[in-house]
């Protein structure tokens, strides 16, 4: 049996579950969120644990055992708690600005930068360098970082650019001197 997937989910309070077919809502103070499990996974509710059951001892039921498991537990408690990821924006003149669609940003490129926020996603700006992305989706909270990161990822020279908060630049040396 799969060591992740035999697990119960425990349900806190204040966030209900419905189990209707293979689609499980789930519905918390943080949000509300929906997601169809693959057919051949049986889950089930029990008073305020959930569990996921395969039908075989197969590659694939395994993995899809595992898998079906950890995206429930990431619904629950994204629903309960919430998810965020922090950024940093290092470069001379490098700034995030919030906006009522999102954020604008300055990243050193000739105009501004607009990025608009997918809807269940709250993105702040507790200080000009910091960016910080807040939701109850773990999936959509780590698209938007990355997707706010590849507008000017860090490079490794002078390590400008937006970085995870926490994440250590690789530098390189710059030109060798002259004689």
């Amino acid at each position: 049996m799969s060591r992740i997937g035999k697990l119960p989910i425990a349900v806190p309070a204040g966030v209900t579950v419905k189990v209707e077919g293979n689609t499980v809502s789930v519905k918390g103070p943080k949000g509300e969120l929906s997601r169809t499990i693959h057919p051949e996974m049986a889950v089930k509710l029990d008073g305020s644990t959930l569990t996921v059951a395969r039908p075989s001892d197969e590659t694939a039921h395994k993995a899809l055992h595992g898998l079906s498991r950890t995206l429930l537990a990431n619904m629950v408690e994204g629903c309960a708690k919430g998810y965020s990821k922090q950024l940093e924006i290092n470069g001379v003149g490098y700034k995030a600005e919030p906006k009522p669609f999102g954020l604008q940003l300055a990243l050193g490129y000739s105009h501004q930068v607009q990025y608009k926020a997918p809807v269940g996603i709250k993105l702040t700006a507790p200080q000009p360098t910091q960016v910080l992305i807040e939701g109850a989706d773990k999936e959509k909270v780590g698209q938007v970082a990355a997707e706010i990161r590849a507008l000017r990822p860090p490079e490794p020279y002078k390590g400008k650019g937006i970085k995870y908060a926490g994440e250590v630049i690789r530098r390189k040396a710059g030109k060798a001197g002259g004689k």
